[in-house]
C-alpha cells in the first residue's frame, strides 16, 4: 500500500534494502555478542570489545582503499551490476560460512582461539561483501529515478529494509530462543537465514534494474579513467557545497555508523542481558520505518539539509546519554533515540550527495569517493571507541594499582567501567561534523528541495 505510485525499478531497488539489511542487524549487532561468548574462553577475554573495534576499523580500511577504483569500474557498461554481483556473492557466502561457527566446540580453550580468528575473518569478509554490493546499489540511485524523486525514494528504501529486512530474522531468533531452542542452534540457523534472505530479496534489483549511464569501455578507456582519479578529486573540490558536504559527512556519520557497530558490544561489556538487548533493537527497527516515514514527510516541507542537521542534534545527545547506560531500560531508551534517525540520516545523506553529482554518467566514481569518505570515517569511530575505554581501562588500573595479571574477572570489571568513555569519545566526532555542517557547508550550498 505505502509503495503505490513508485516505479518497477524504484521498487526493486528499494527492495535491496530490504535484503542486505538482514545483515545489518544479524551481523553487526548478534554476531558480536556470540564473539564476546567464544572470546571468555579464550586468554584475551577482557580486551573483546576492543578487539571487535580494531576489525571493524580494519574492515572500513580495506573497502576505503578500493572505493574510489571500484567506483571508476562501475561506470563502464555493463561493469556496474557485474561488481554488484562479485561483491553480493562474497557477503551472501561469508554469512553461510558464518552459519557453521556456532557449532564448533570453542568452549574448549584451545579450540575457542582459532574460532573467535575464523568468525573475525568471515565477519571482515562480510563487511568488504556488504559495503562493496552498497557502492553500487547507491550509484544505481540516478538510473532508477529522477533528482526530484532521490530524497523520497532513497529513505523509503531504508523504510524497506527497517520493515522486513532487519525485523523478520531478528524476530525469528528471538522466537526461536523464547520457545526453548538451543541458542547456539539459533545462531547458526539465523546467520543461515541472513545469508538466504540477502540473496533472494536481491534478485529483484538483478533483474530489473539496469545500467543507464555509463561510459564507453573503449581501448585504454580503463587506465586513462583510473588516471583521471585525480581530476575527480580536484572536480570535488571545486564544487565546494560537494567538498563541505562530504567533509561534515564524514565525521557525522562515523558517529552513526560507530553507534551501530559498537552497541551490542558495548551493552555485553556492561553486562547486560543478551535478550533484552535484542528487543531493544527490534525495537529500533519496527520504529525504523514509521520514523523513516515521517523523515520522508519533514524533507518535502523543510528540506534534506535540515532533516540531516536534526539527525546530527539527536545523535550528539544519543553519544552523551549513552555514557550514563547502566541499566537494562537506558539501553531501550538509547535504542528509541536511535530509531527516530538512523535511517533518515543515512537516506537523506545519500540522496542529497546524489543530487550534487554534476555528471549522472560518473555516478558511480562520484559515489565511490561517497563511499570512501564514509569508510574511512568508520575507521576512525571504533578505533577510537577501543583507544578510548583501553586508556581509560589503563587509568582505572594505575590509579587503583591493579596488575595487569589480575584475575579475569577484575578485569572485566575494570573494562565495564571504561567502556563509558569509549562511548562518550563519539561525542567529539559529531561535534566536529555539526561544525562543518552547520558553518562551513551554508557558505556554499546551493538551495536544494
Amino acid at each position: 500500500m505505502f509503495l503505490k505510485g513508485y516505479t518497477k525499478e524504484e521498487k526493486s531497488w528499494m527492495l535491496y534494502d530490504w535484503a542486505n539489511s538482514a545483515h545489518s542487524v544479524v551481523i553487526v549487532t548478534i554476531l558480536p555478542i556470540f564473539y564476546n561468548t567464544v572470546a571468555e574462553y579464550t586468554p584475551d577475554a577482557a580486551s573483546s570489545m576492543n578487539t571487535w573495534g580494531y576489525c571493524t576499523s580494519a574492515a572500513m580500511l580495506l573497502i576505503a582503499l578500493m572505493a574510489p577504483i571500484m567506483g571508476v569500474l562501475g561506470d563502464f557498461r555493463g561493469l556496474r551490476k557485474r561488481l554488484f554481483s562479485v561483491f553480493l556473492a562474497v557477503g551472501v557466502l561469508s554469512c553461510a560460512v558464518l552459519a557453521v561457527t556456532p557449532l564448533l566446540d570453542f568452549v574448549n580453550p584451545q579450540v575457542a582461539e582459532q574460532v573467535g580468528i575464523q568468525v573475525l575473518l568471515l565477519y571482515i569478509a562480510s563487511q568488504i561483501g556488504f559495503s562493496g554490493a552498497n557502492l553500487y546499489y547507491d550509484s544505481f540511485l540516478p538510473d532508477v529515478t529522477t533528482k526530484e524523486r532521490m530524497d523520497r525514494v532513497s529513505t523509503m528504501g531504508y523504510a524497506m529494509g527497517y520493515i522486513g529486512g532487519s525485523t523478520i530474522p531478528l524476530l525469528l531468533f528471538l522466537i526461536l530462543a523464547g520457545i526453548g531452542v538451543d541458542m547456539l542452534v539459533c545462531l547458526s540457523f539465523v546467520f543461515g537465514l541472513t545469508a538466504v534472505w540477502w540473496l533472494v530479496f536481491s534478485l529483484p534489483l538483478l533483474k530489473n534494474v539496469q545500467q543507464k549511464s555509463y561510459a564507453e569501455r573503449e581501448k585504454g578507456a580503463i587506465v586513462q579513467a583510473m588516471k583521471g582519479l585525480g581530476k575527480t578529486v580536484k572536480e570535488i573540490f571545486h564544487h565546494k557545497d560537494m567538498f563541505f558536504f562530504l567533509l561534515a559527512y564524514f565525521f557525522y556519520i562515523d558517529g552513526v555508523n560507530t553507534i551501530i557497530h559498537m552497541s551490542t558490544s558495548y551493552g555485553d561489556t556492561l553486562g547486560l542481558g543478551s535478550t533484552d538487548m535484542l528487543l531493544a533493537l527490534l525495537l529500533v527497527q519496527i520504529l525504523g520505518l514509521p520514523f523513516g516515514l515521517l523523515y520522508i514527510k519533514c524533507s518535502e516541507k523543510f528540506g534534506a539539509r535540515t532533516m540531516i542537521g536534526v539527525g546530527i542534534c539527536i545523535y550528539m545527545g544519543i553519544s552523551i546519554f549513552g555514557f550514563f547506560v547502566r541499566e537494562v531500560w537506558q539501553f531501550w531508551v538509547l535504542a528509541i533515540l536511535v530509531s527516530t534517525s538512523q535511517g533518515g540520516i543515512q537516506a537523506l545523506s545519500r540522496s542529497m550527495f546524489g543530487k550534487m553529482i554534476p555528471d549522472p554518467k560518473r555516478s558511480g566514481e562520484f559515489f565511490g569517493f561517497y563511499d570512501i569518505f564514509g569508510k574511512f570515517s568508520a575507521i576512525m569511530g571504533p578505533s577510537l571507541v577501543a583507544f578510548t575505554s583501553g586508556l581509560a581501562a589503563q587509568v582505572i588500573r594505575e590509579k587503583e594499582n591493579i596488575p595487569s595479571d589480575a584475575s579475569i574477572e577484575v578485569l572485566t570489571e575494570v573494562s565495564r567501567r571504561a567502556a563509558p568513555w569509549g562511548v562518550l569519545s563519539v561525542l567529539v566526532i559529531f561535534l566536529i561534523g555539526a561544525w562543518f555542517y552547520f558553518v562551513c557547508l551554508p557558505k556554499y550550498l546551493k538551495k536544494r528541495s
